[in-house]
């Protein structure tokens, strides 16, 4: 029996059809992209900066400055520019705020200005201005930029988005970081990390620039904190009518014995260890910088393994993430002692590759755990369990089982779960409420379960 078999006849038996149909609306959405980065592409941008408001998780409103794209809404954070190394990039910025701004960009060589005043950094837009910055990208990795006027308010009022360049001979079908090949992966998503002090926004709203008190910056005390502009429990919304200013989710899913890349940015100015259940990452660049000797080693030979990024303000981090079922204890694709059950590789073909997932039965060990084992826990009755929303009612990958009226409905493919969060506990909260603020959940999703791309 296939998985998508399994899940379907899991659905049929427990009742849940209207559940499933709810969840795949509300969790996975249409016409989105998850397994790739949202962004522009192109070598020449039209941002503008102008002031907005944002929503955040516990219902509230945010006054912001931000960077519109084309002459639209501000977004927070900028549009995520995505470039291939080698190319000449031109950005244009038009001011449509109260005070001059900029935007410089960490890690980019060679950059020039036209027009503008100058700054103490680089050119400046002046009220009703505008400048025009280019530079070529030289080196491939994930970057910051932001605006170099009043960094310290600007920052964080929200003028700060992420570049990604794409390495020399970049292919969409076996996509690399780097021109390393130990940076090859198959999914990718952005972590792009900010805070916000409410006192500083409030007082930009009501009174202006001059309604900010120059104390707080010394005293800062932020009270929201963002994965990609978001707070949870948004972070896990996709295309969201009612975010239009926050266009960027994140919610991570990918395949057993996949390699994820996570593209960490910290454009705020706290250091954020963010965590990552399920497994150890292997941090393979920072700053846009592979972790190599240059020795023409088939490894990133100085890439290490963490079970925490120690996200740096202005820093960017590249890792690796990979989840198999390695040491879990139990056949996590069912009940070996069931002869309704039918293993994913019992079907494996001469080449000893599973025609119905493509699964390399070779690496049955790695990936699938071992099959003779069963749960090795007895699961209480449902009456004594207090449920959460991603759980499918079964402890095995791509399965569903009876859960009570109500409960459940947010992971209809039975993928297993992850928090992936702040370890700094209180940036979990939206003004000190939990759960909410540097969070997702990121899931394993079984062999043959779409991922949209």
């Amino acid at each position: 029996m296939t998985v998508m078999k399994r899940v379907q006849k899991a659905i049929r038996d427990a009742g849940l059809l209207t559940i499933f149909a709810t969840a795949m609306l509300l969790v996975f959405g249409g016409n989105s992209s998850e397994a790739a980065i949202k962004g522009v592409t192109g070598t020449t941008f039209n941002l503008t900066a102008k002031a907005d408001h944002l929503a955040t998780g516990d219902g509230g409103s945010v006054f912001f400055w931000g960077y519109a794209l084309n002459g639209g809404r501000a977004q927070y954070p900028g549009p995520t520019l995505i470039i291939n190394q080698g190319d000449t990039i031109t950005i244009n910025l038009i001011n449509e705020l109260p005070q001059p701004v900029s935007i410089v960009f960490p890690g980019q060589e060679g950059i020039s200005a036209s027009g503008g005043t100058p700054g103490l950094l680089t050119s400046e837009a002046p009220v009703g201005g505008n400048v025009s910055y280019s530079f070529t990208a030289i080196q491939a990795g994930t970057y910051l930029y932001h605006s170099g006027t009043s960094p310290e308010l600007q920052m964080e009022m929200g003028l700060v988005g992420a570049i990604i360049v794409r390495p020399y001979g970049y292919s969409a079908a076996a996509p690399r970081a780097y021109s390393h090949p130990d940076s090859a992966y198959d999914r990718e998503y952005l972590f792009l990390l900010t805070e916000m002090d409410p006192r500083i926004h409030q007082a930009v709203e009501f009174f202006g620039v001059a309604g900010v008190h120059p104390d707080w910056f010394s005293d800062y005390f932020p009270g929201w904190w963002f994965i990609n502009g978001r707070n949870a429990p948004d972070t896990m919304l996709m295309d969201a009518a009612w975010l239009p200013t926050q266009p960027y989710n994140c919610m991570p899913r990918m395949h057993p014995g996949e390699r994820l890349l996570m593209r960490i940015v910290d454009a705020g100015r706290d250091l954020h260890p963010f965590h990552h259940h399920g497994n150890h990452a292997r941090v393979i660049a920072k700053d846009g910088r592979v972790l190599d000797t240059g020795a023409g080693s088939s490894k990133i030979d100085l890439s290490y393994m963490v079970f925490t990024v120690q996200a740096v303000p202005g820093e960017t981090v590249d890792a690796i993430f990979e989840w198999t079922s390695k040491g879990l204890g139990w056949d996590i694709y069912g009940d070996p002692s069931d002869p309704a059950f039918a293993h994913p590789c019992n079907g494996a073909g001469p080449d000893n590759i599973d025609p119905a997932t493509g699964e390399d039965c070779n690496y049955h060990g790695k990936t699938f755990g071992d099959p003779t084992k069963t749960l090795p826990v007895v699961l209480p009755e449902s009456q004594s369990l207090t449920f959460g929303g991603h759980w499918s009612g079964s402890p095995f990958l791509g399965s569903l089982g009876s859960l009570p009226p109500g409960e459940g409905g947010l992971n209809p493919y039975g993928g297993l779960v992850y928090m992936w969060h702040s370890h700094t506990e209180k940036e979990m909260t939206n003004y000190d409420i939990f759960p909410g603020g540097m969070m997702t959940m990121m899931i394993v999703e079984a062999p043959g379960v779409p991922i949209m791309d």
